[in-house]
């Protein structure tokens, strides 16, 4: 589990491509990497990777991680190359500041910088919605792109024709402050830029658990409705 609190940007030091997926060492640049051990998850640009080899010399660390023909068709990840920056953050302690949300590492699907917009002292950023999961996207909600905890600003609905991401329903607006562009990728995106989108973990569990959970009839229904999450204030 994760914060979506971007701890460091790292770079993709190697590909090694094989007929299983893909072997990516990682330069953690930054990152302290003093409790890492065999094993660990890390959080590379959103995507929960497991350590299989690393390396904690200050200031040349490194990681090994194994990524699935799985992972590679439905993230970025087929998209990087060899220098790439990603956003690094290892797992969270029980005893960690929770500073952002819930972020499980598990990426829904990929989207794409549709804007770059200038406001204030903040750059506003409108992307893609696969039609698949806007309705999961929520203004004022939460939402993690490449790793980083964000809130929705604004929604636009409405279809999005021309765009490599196939099938889209409307976009939605991020407000990037400053900071979080420093400490991030964020300053290197472009239009066009194909980011790792994970929707908010909890309203993945209640659309589940407003839906039939199995097949099987006699699995027990839940008796969680819209009306009663509506009495109790989840529903405005």
């Amino acid at each position: 589990m994760f914060t979506g609190i971007i701890e460091a940007v790292g770079a993709i030091k190697a590909i090694n491509v094989n007929a299983q997926g893909a072997r990516l060492v990682i330069a953690t640049n930054s990152l302290d990497m003093s409790d890492v051990k065999l094993g660990d998850s890390i959080a590379t640009n959103g995507i929960c990777l497991t350590v299989v080899d690393f390396n904690s010399t200050k200031g040349n660390g490194s990681y090994s991680a194994d990524v699935s023909n799985e992972t590679l068709q439905r993230t970025g990840f087929a998209n990087y190359q060899v220098g790439s920056k990603v956003n690094l953050e290892k797992a969270m302690l029980a005893s960690t500041r929770f500073g952002g949300h819930m972020v499980s590492g598990h990426v829904d699907g990929v989207s794409e910088v549709l804007a770059i917009n200038n406001n204030g002292n903040s750059i506003e950023y409108w992307l893609s919605m696969p039609s698949e999961l806007a309705h999961y996207i929520a203004e004022k909600g939460s939402v993690t792109i490449d790793g980083t905890s964000l809130t929705v600003n604004a929604l636009a609905e409405g279809g999005s024709k021309g765009s490599s991401q196939g099938s889209l329903q409307g976009k939605f607006r991020l407000t990037i402050v400053p900071h979080t562009v420093k400490e991030t990728i964020f300053a290197d995106y472009q239009i066009g830029t194909k980011v790792n989108i994970e929707v908010d973990l909890i309203a993945r569990y209640l659309e589940r658990l407003l839906t039939k959970s199995d097949v099987n009839e006699t699995t027990p229904k839940s008796n969680v409705s819209e009306a009663m999450l509506i009495k109790a204030g989840f529903i405005k």
